[in-house]
């Protein structure tokens, strides 16, 4: 009976370290240089979705406070006036989060000073994070200057080193983000690393983050909603390997009268170009495609053009200035589900189908396209 009784009250004492004391944390902190103009925010992002949870305004002595409701844990970003921001894990630990502020420089430069969370075992993760992307951007940026000095030397011993300066960056924080995610597998917000893993390459790792929760509790609702979604995201990446049939999709030309998608060019090579008007690399790429499509088109090739942006207007006054010989298609929603759909965030964007309407080249630019293309119609 003593037995009995023991392991009752050890399996309700595991359940209740499980749980959050409460759903209701407090997030407070100082902003030293504040701008009036804007409001402290709390935001949920999904992929490309953005969600304004709460809003506060500063008080008189330039603090200010949150009572934040945590219906469902996980990674949240704390915006400070549109001036800095830190991302945080929200379930049970109360936040004191100071910001420096606006910059108060002459010049104003996009290089905002590391924010620290002052917070529990699952914000000490986040800091560890946060301070490792922090660090990776400064020293690219003291890369990018070490680079351009060496560009103008007469060193080719210099200039060789430094046109690594950025893989040696990139290993670095690889390095560090492995280490968090082998030492600290035992906390929630260890979630916040795994989109920075390799699947396959820490195949291993990644199991044992997943065992380790799944010990402390096996029906963690953010440990299952993010394994959902990285098996969503393989099926996804899948459907976008070459030598599969690319997503449909039919969206309409400037003025409605007809859809095009990829089914449409059936029968023929068929180059999808995801662009915008803002977008000064994908208006660069332009004068490039119009050349392979001076060159190909007879052979077969076809082109189709889809803007991204969200404004139609911005979008017809690009294409009126570029002036591109064929099909200009919009995406509906500034293309969030486009960009899902063919597993992209960064634009130009460009995919080659064959015949079929298989994926034959994807992310292809410049010299890469020029070279495919040779290859399929010489």
């Amino acid at each position: 009976m003593r037995t009995i009784l023991i392991a009752l009250v050890s399996v309700i004492l595991f359940g209740c370290a499980q749980q959050p004391a409460n759903n209701e944390i407090t997030i407070k902190g100082k902003v030293k240089f504040p701008d009036d103009r804007f409001k402290m925010q709390i935001v949920k992002r999904n992929g490309f979705e953005k969600e304004i949870i709460d809003s506060v305004e500063l008080k008189a002595d330039n603090t200010y406070e949150f009572k934040m409701k945590v219906d469902k844990p996980g990674v949240y970003t704390l915006d400070c006036q549109k001036w800095q921001s830190v991302q945080f894990w929200a379930e049970n630990e109360d936040l004191e989060i100071d910001f420096r502020g606006q910059d108060t420089a002459k010049i104003k430069i996009k290089n905002p000073p590391y924010v620290y969370i002052k917070g529990g075992p699952n914000n000490e993760v986040m800091n560890l994070i946060s301070y490792n992307g922090y660090r990776a951007y400064q020293n690219m940026i003291a890369a990018g200057k070490e680079i351009y000095a060496a560009s103008k030397s007469d060193s080719k011993e210099w200039k060789e080193m430094s046109a690594n300066k950025y893989n040696v960056i990139f290993d670095d924080r690889r390095e560090r983000t492995l280490y968090v995610a082998q030492h600290y597998a035992d906390r929630n917000s260890i979630l916040s690393v795994l989109p920075s893993l390799n699947e396959t390459k820490d195949a291993e790792l990644i199991a044992n983050i997943f065992k380790t929760l799944e010990a402390k509790n096996p029906n963690y609702q953010p440990l299952l909603d993010v394994k959902r979604e990285m098996t969503e995201a393989k099926a996804a990446r899948e459907r976008m390997m070459e030598g599969k049939i690319a997503p449909d999709f039919s969206f309409p030309t400037k003025n409605g009268e007809k859809n095009y998608g990829p089914k449409d060019f059936r029968g023929k090579y068929v180059l999808i170009d995801f662009w915008a008007s803002w977008c000064g690399p994908c208006r660069q790429e332009i004068p490039h495609l119009k050349k392979e499509y001076e060159k190909y088109h007879d052979k077969g090739l076809e082109m189709l053009s889809v803007s991204i942006d969200q404004s139609k207007n911005a979008w017809m006054n690009a294409m009126r200035k570029e002036k591109m010989p064929w099909p200009q298609v919009q995406a509906p929603k500034a293309g969030k589900e486009i960009m899902k759909e063919y597993q992209f965030s960064g634009i130009p964007f460009i995919v080659l189908l064959d015949k079929e309407g298989k994926i034959v080249g994807k992310n292809l630019r410049g010299e890469k396209l020029e070279k495919l293309l040779e290859t399929i119609f010489h």
